[in-house]
């Protein structure tokens, strides 16, 4: 069932109020003409005995042909008219009720657009730059939008720290790694320098590299949550093929197949964002996979139903819960007993590919492969008219 508004609820209320007044008015007014009928037959009996010897009988008859002819003639024109004058007076005043009640909610309307629009953005902190900025007079709706502009405004500046405080991080962390690098590199490459040394050497630039891949996931990921302004024509095709033959070293070392079905998929947007959505989708397709030598990934790249274009990159592996896909694409998910610091990669990937692909205006899905591993595909709009 389904619930009525507030303008019509408002307008029910404001109707029914003056249909109940309309008939109290209505009531009250013929017992004040009953009051002032039998009044008036009160002085028509005085009057006629003023006038002589009547007789009673014949005066009484008279009176009460006089009082009944008066009040069918006076309920014929109070009640019935009276009625039609006050539902006729009672739907104009519904009607301006209704318009009435649109005008005082038009400023809560535009405090709901702009709520409905800040939540349905791509991503949360994408839609709160935007504010009601409502002009009217100092009232309690003025009051609400101003305290929602205020609200809003806190998260912006929240999320804006928080973003400036990863690239910052980030960017910071690059400068000690860098120098941890070198300084293993030349102790291990030193004449005097034992087998046990460069072992150790040897360990730990495989956790520095490590960690520079995890900085620079998070460089990836601060930059990916700005939605994309500059856009440029890029062939989704021309992306997986050159991803694929990036990756062909990765797949032979780690016994994987890699397959490619690059069909025509023209889109807009940052081309070095596009080349990291897909390399991601690849690597994680081989990196989780199955290592007995029978594995593979497939990448595809082709135009939708719906005119959008899509990348598609299935594996084998594991089998994957359905109920374990959501948590894929948060950052330092991944499934398995595997921890950040020993781990191939750093658990940004799939978070990655989701910014990426809302940046654009996309959106990324992952479903579990029948025999193992998993089916993603990344669905970006068109290319715009703009750039053909």
């Amino acid at each position: 069932m389904t619930t009525p508004t507030l303008r019509a609820r408002l307008t029910l209320v404001y109707g029914t109020l003056f249909f109940v007044a309309g008939l109290t008015l209505l009531g009250v007014t013929y017992l004040l003409f009953n009051q002032q009928l039998a009044q008036k037959k009160m002085s028509i009996l005085v009057r006629g005995t003023d006038l002589g010897p009547l007789d009673p009988d014949k005066a009484m008859d008279w009176a009460a042909q006089q009082e009944s002819l008066l009040r069918g003639a006076a309920t014929t024109s109070l009640l019935t008219q009276g009625a039609i004058a006050l539902l006729v007076v009672g739907c104009a005043a519904v009607a301006v009720g209704w318009v009435v009640a649109g005008r005082v909610l038009t400023p809560l309307r535009q405090v709901t657009e702009t709520a409905r629009r800040i939540a349905a953005a791509p991503v949360a902190e994408r839609g709160l730059h935007e504010r009601i900025a409502l002009d009217g007079p100092p009232d309690e709706v003025k009051e609400l939008a101003d305290t929602f502009d205020t609200m809003v405004e806190r998260l912006d500046h929240s999320f804006d720290g928080q973003r400036r405080f990863v690239a910052n991080a980030s960017h910071e962390l690059r400068t000690p790694l860098t120098l941890n690098r070198a300084l293993v590199e030349l102790a291990m490459h030193r004449r005097t320098a034992s087998a046990d040394v460069k072992q150790l050497g040897e360990s730990l630039l495989e956790i520095n590299a490590r960690h520079e891949r995890l900085i620079s996931g998070l460089l990836l990921l601060a930059r990916a949550e700005h939605e994309i302004g500059d856009r440029s024509p890029v062939d989704l095709a021309d992306v997986v093929s050159h991803v694929v033959a990036q990756a062909t070293a990765e797949a032979t070392e780690s016994k994987i197949t890699l397959h490619e079905a690059a069909g025509p998929a023209p889109t807009s947007g940052d081309a070095l964002l596009l080349e990291r959505l897909v390399h991601n989708l690849v690597e994680n397709g081989i990196r989780h996979n199955i290592d007995d030598g029978t594995g593979w990934v497939r990448a595809v790249s082709r135009i939708a139903y719906d005119g959008r274009v899509e990348v598609e990159v299935s594996n084998t592996g594991p089998a994957v819960p359905p109920y374990e896909i959501p948590t894929l694409f948060k950052p330092f998910r991944r499934l398995g007993p595997e921890r950040v610091v020993t781990a191939k990669s750093a658990g940004l990937g799939l978070s990655i590919v989701r910014s990426i692909a809302l940046a654009h205006g996309g959106e990324v899905s992952a479903r579990p492969r029948e025999g193992g591993g998993l089916i993603v595909t990344a669905t970006l709009p068109p290319q715009s008219p703009a750039h053909h």
